[in-house]
């Protein structure tokens, strides 16, 4: 006999252990949209509006909207939008039951959908984890227009038609949230949407877009990995019923939000968020320490054979390189906030890294290097060659994501793999530095390294 389907008719056969909604679930009317139904957002953004309801915070249901893939609101629909969070660590397991969204839809497949809810009265914040590629930025940091205009499906499509529908309508501007892992994420989002309208000649809805919308930059912290077929089957036999919307996670999560809203907005500081003046610190060390580490911990790894970060960080040869690419090139690339202890971070995210029970696949973090290399390495080595300074440990990381571009992309994809395979077809590893970061290179415009870093880097490529 198949096991039951986790739904709202389900819940009360759930274990005594699972944590509940604290809020009548069915007294609350959505406020938020969400693009990108993903396990980040579902571990993140969702858990923290959870908490804001079960504090006396009213209709901020969420409406969340895959752009293109059909899966996981094929997964959450017939779960009337509930899934659990496990989160786990080496004390075990602590699952909770979200209630959070509850509306799912595929902007794809019905655009009108997701029209009416942008639309919407009652809307007053997007909100959007849709991954760097999703911002259709050019390796200089402008809004790539040529190919978010062919996809037909870009975020500003849709954001860009909610101007237009609510300008004419009367009703209330939005906040824009992007809770995406990119350097002022908030006003990437700013300038791509009103890039998109400028292209468009809609003279009107961009000047009150720019006037009284809202675009907070934030930074968004938790390791989300994949979820297996044996830690649903896990999951599934923990709970009785069977989950397909179930998210893993580790016990920490981090969310610093710019107070900058257009107009109401969650408490989410319920939950543990923290609104400042100014994100960029945050975001920076979040960024060059924990994501930097990241992916160094991937593109060595798997060159060692290594499937997952408990791993790479034990191995006696990567961790050294890691802690130095945090606690002295990383940490010393930025000025931090006042009473923001570094090294105390770094403790704590070396601890979160070798968390055995938190199963995260290297190949998951590897993928869309050429997005992530910027804001995570180029920007520190930046900074250390302004004083002169190699950075060695940052170095060895982007040598290995080099290597690991000639061949990994069927393992881990990225978005300029064909551009990265034709600099490897034409120049080798003798060339592929200047094919790069040279006169003309592909990633110029983000770093140009000194004479000293370019012959350090050319070595480690070439070893």
């Amino acid at each position: 006999m198949s096991t039951a389907r986790l739904n709202a008719g389900s819940v009360t056969a759930l274990p005594d252990d699972v944590a509940r909604p604290g809020y009548d679930r069915e007294g609350q009317r959505i406020g938020i949209v969400h693009l990108g139904l993903g396990a980040f957002h579902r571990a993140h953004q969702a858990v923290y509006t959870d908490d804001a309801m079960a504090a006396g915070d009213r209709n901020w249901a969420i409406a969340a909207a895959s752009l293109r893939s059909a899966g996981m609101c094929a997964a959450l629909a017939p779960q009337d939008g509930l899934y659990t969070v496990t989160e786990r660590s080496g004390d075990g397991d602590r699952i909770r039951l979200i209630g959070a969204i509850r509306d799912v839809t595929v902007a794809a497949r019905g655009p009108e959908r997701l029209a009416a809810l942008l639309a919407a009265p009652d809307t007053r914040l997007v909100t959007l984890t849709v991954t760097e590629k999703g911002y259709w930025r050019r390796p200089d940091g402008k809004t790539d227009l040529a190919g978010l205009l062919a996809n037909g499906n870009s975020i500003y499509h849709h954001l860009g038609q909610a101007v237009a529908a609510r300008q004419a309508a009367g009703l209330d501007p939005l906040t824009l949230v992007s809770c995406d892992n990119l350097p002022d994420n908030g006003r990437v989002l700013r300038d791509g949407l009103a890039a998109f309208l400028d292209h468009h000649g809609m003279t009107r809805a961009r000047d009150w877009f720019e006037r009284d919308w809202r675009c907070p930059n934030t930074m968004v912290d938790r390791i989300v990995p994949a979820v297996t077929d044996a830690d649903r089957e896990r999951i599934e036999a923990l709970l009785g019923q069977r989950d397909d919307g179930a998210v893993l996670t580790e016990p920490y999560r981090q969310w610093v939000i710019e107070e900058d809203f257009a107009g109401e907005r969650p408490r989410w500081e319920m939950g543990g968020a923290r609104l400042v003046p100014d994100v960029r610190p945050y975001e920076t060390a979040k960024l060059r320490m924990l994501n930097g580490a990241h992916s160094a911990l991937a593109y060595l790894g798997l060159e060692q054979g290594h499937g997952f970060v408990h791993q790479a960080v034990a191995d006696p040869v990567i961790r050294p390189v890691v802690e130095r690419l945090m606690r002295q090139e990383a940490a010393s690339s930025f000025t931090p906030a006042p009473g923001q202890d570094l090294d105390r971070y770094a403790d704590a995210l070396l601890a979160r890294f070798a968390n055995p029970a938190l199963a995260h696949r290297l190949a998951q973090i590897a993928s869309d290097g050429s997005q992530k290399v910027g804001p995570r390495w180029l920007a520190s080595l930046a900074e250390h060659g302004h004083r002169g300074e190699t950075a060695p440990a940052t170095l060895t990381a982007l040598a290995a994501w080099l290597r690991f571009s000639r061949t990994g992309h069927a393992l881990s994809p990225d978005p300029l793999s064909g551009e990265l395979a034709g600099l490897w077809a034409r120049l080798g590893s003798d060339g592929i530095v200047d094919g790069l970061f040279g006169d003309g290179g592909l990633l110029a415009d983000q770093w140009r390294p000194t004479d000293a870093q370019k012959a350090l880097l050319q070595t480690l490529c070439e070893g």
